[in-house]
């Protein structure tokens, strides 16, 4: 029982931000170079809570469990990435982002199937990339390096964490926590 509450109180900052996109360069003023570009590409994931969750319950759900589905979801990622950069600024996209955590808890419970979180996937990678528009080729190839091993890093981390084991009580739990949070943050983005 304590060892729940002791994972709501580590979850519950998340629930209080909004889902948004998350970019370093533009609150620090740094001009997009290779350096900068991979420096954000790292960050970009880890600062938004709504990724960062999105990405570590993945392990939850099962989908990373080897390393050839691992490099699929990061090649479907990237995909979306690139289309976001082909084709940017598709209305709605926050709030889909927002909707995924919420799908990743119902695949999680077992109520839907975890094919589902492929889209989802690429719906990040999507809306990681409108942070970049405008940018030169090698600031953009930078940040979609660092994008792909801070993404990687999550995986194999949330696959370890997997590893130990969670019971049938706490997955459900876990799994009624991540909606009520993608429930928060699709409410705050509808809501201002």
């Amino acid at each position: 029982m304590l060892k729940r509450f002791g994972l709501l109180a580590a979850l519950l900052p998340l629930a209080a931000a909004p889902a948004l996109a998350h970019h370093p360069m533009e609150s620090m003023g740094l001009e997009p170079t290779a350096l900068t570009g991979l420096i954000s590409g790292l960050a970009h994931p880890v600062l938004g809570p709504d990724h960062l969750l999105f990405l570590l319950v993945l392990g939850l759900v099962g989908w990373q469990r080897s390393l050839r589905s691992a490099l699929v979801l990061l090649a479907v990622g990237l995909g979306g990435s690139a289309l976001g950069l082909l084709v940017p600024g598709l209305p709605g996209m926050e709030l889909l982002v927002s909707l995924s955590l919420v799908l990743e808890g119902l695949v999680l419970s077992g109520r839907l199937n975890p094919a589902l979180l492929v889209p989802a996937f690429a719906l990040h990678g999507y809306v990681l990339s409108a942070s970049v528009l405008g940018w030169e080729a090698t600031p953009i190839a930078t940040y979609f390096a660092g994008l792909l091993l801070s993404q990687a890093l999550l995986l194999a981390i949330s696959l370890r964490l997997v590893s130990r084991g969670l019971s049938a009580v706490n997955r459900q739990w876990i799994a009624g926590l991540l909606v009520g949070i993608g429930a928060a943050f699709t409410w705050s983005s509808l809501v201002p």
